[in-house]
């Protein structure tokens, strides 16, 4: 069973081999790109240049050609060809929703009575523990659950979510568990469409979109709709370190229980737990999947000093989680070839910049021979790669950098190096506003993207300092490495 209070120390245990769920089509992942023709495949988690075999070729041009629908792959060949794009990510399986036994749903609750009744109303028929977790209103929560047909468990003092957790399932006797918090609904029939996943033997976790639920027409609540930050977005993931996506709220979260038996969420951690929990079942070699057809929707905060102060409660877990997974949260990792082609440009050394940039580029082509790519799909690979970079400390410069960010904002316009970070700063929001239309002006839209990454930055500062832990604001530049001819 999991273990009660904290991880054990004991890696998760290993995942057997994997495999297609039966029946499942595939479709391909919206960031994956066939290149040359058919033979080359860039995307996947993390994103990667692969070359595809001849006899790969024919189901990998059908799967790009029928979109969003997906294909079914035949028997042999195109199964086995389909899985190892899943296992990429270069491609995410379409299960069939069928009702599925034997599974547990543990959610964790502290006040907020109304809450949990609303949540183990939307769970009618399914076998439910909740665990209270020391809540002031003790009567008022059992009354709640027998109301719902739930088994109840009582901490006798506030321990935190993970430990009501893992307490929940120590006390479940089933091969699956679902984590729902008490501010959470379901729809009818959710787990349905969850649970197939694990037909896949190596799948060891599986969560829904946490969508906002309706909570009126004011700006906070328009913008929430929009920007949630437990809606991981629309599009399907497999979730994994350098990928797309990095982790999984824990909001709503189905696991397996023989992925997760040895170690359980840290007890120790108040913010931040699910993330802990999923990347060390993930670095186990386990498969953690998203799932966005599958919808949940969750209590939201409005009032704007609630709204700034959850964001920063959200950073404040990145010293605690550095700690735990040292090296990790490096706001950036940029490569430092890219670092030099930068700086030369906005020293307006352009024929240095253009040297830096050819000898990258040649270096790069060379370690890509094992692929076999050819010198322009090198240049593709290597123009992406300063695009990313300079993308991720436009981030960076919002959250934890967020004040030198907002002082080269006001300074844009007499400094080129200011203006230039104001640019990768504020591209990215003028870019979502298009993509998503939302119903707020783009004015609005970016004043409260910057406060929400403000918000969150200082929670990351704050942590730095009183955990002592000055990586989580520090970058990680890649060096080149030269490999020695023996």
């Amino acid at each position: 069973m999991l273990v009660s209070d904290r991880p054990s120390g004991k890696e998760p245990a290993r995942p057997p081999a994997g495999r297609l769920p039966p029946g499942a089509r595939v479709v391909r992942d919206g960031r994956a790109r066939l290149r040359a023709g058919d033979a080359f495949l860039t995307g996947g988690a993390p994103w990667g240049v692969t070359r595809l075999s001849p006899p790969a070729r024919p189901f990998a041009r059908r799967l790009f050609a029928v979109g969003d629908q997906g294909l079914l792959p035949a028997e042999g060949l195109e199964r086995t060809v389909a899985y190892l794009l899943v296992q990429r990510g270069f491609a995410h399986p379409i299960v069939q929703p069928r009702p599925v036994a034997a599974v547990t749903v543990i959610v964790p609750a502290f006040d907020r009575v109304d809450l949990p009744d609303a949540c183990l109303r939307s769970l009618a028929g399914l076998d439910v523990i909740v665990v209270d977790d020391a809540s002031t209103r003790a009567d008022a929560v059992r009354r709640v659950a027998d109301t719902h047909r739930a088994r109840l468990i009582r901490h006798s003092a506030n321990r935190g979510p993970g430990a009501a957790r893992n307490t929940g399932a120590a006390a479940a006797g089933t091969p699956f568990l679902a984590f729902v918090d008490s501010d959470c609904t379901v729809p009818p029939g959710w787990l349905d469409g969850l649970l197939p996943h694990f037909d896949d033997p190596r799948v060891g976790m599986v969560a829904p979109r946490v969508r906002p639920r309706p909570s009126g027409t004011s700006l906070f609540a328009r913008y929430e709709e929009m920007r949630s930050a437990l809606d991981m977005g629309p599009d399907p993931h497999l979730v994994r370190d350098g990928g797309p996506l990095g982790y999984l709220p824990s909001a709503a979260l189905v696991v397996r229980r023989a992925a997760v038996a040895e170690t359980g969420f840290d007890a120790g951690m108040r913010v931040g737990e699910d993330v802990d929990f999923v990347w060390r079942v993930s670095d186990a070699g386990w498969h953690a999947r998203y799932d966005p057809s599958v919808e949940v929707h969750h209590e939201i905060r409005v009032r704007p000093l609630e709204w700034a102060r959850r964001r920063l409660q959200y950073g404040s877990s990145a010293g605690p989680l550095d700690r735990r997974q040292p090296g990790r949260l490096a706001p950036v990792r940029p490569s430092a070839w890219n670092v030099a082609t930068v700086a030369l440009l906005l020293g307006r050394w352009l024929g240095a910049a253009a040297g830096v940039t050819t000898a990258s580029t040649v270096l790069l082509h060379r370690r890509l021979g094992k692929v076999e790519a050819p010198p322009w799909l090198t240049a593709v690979v290597a123009g992406k790669g300063v695009l990313a970079d300079a993308l991720a400390v436009g981030h960076a410069l919002r959250r934890e950098w967020w004040p030198v960010g907002w002082a080269a904002v006001a300074c844009a316009r007499r400094s080129p190096v200011a203006a230039s970070a104001a640019v990768a700063m504020l591209a990215p929001i003028a870019l979502e506003h298009v993509r998503s239309r939302p119903a707020i002006g783009p004015v609005s839209y970016a004043a409260l993207r910057l406060i929400e990454d403000a918000a969150y930055g200082t929670g990351v500062l704050l942590s730095a300092v009183t955990a002592r832990r000055p990586g989580v604001l520090c970058p990680q530049v890649r060096w080149p490495t030269v490999r020695r001819r023996w």
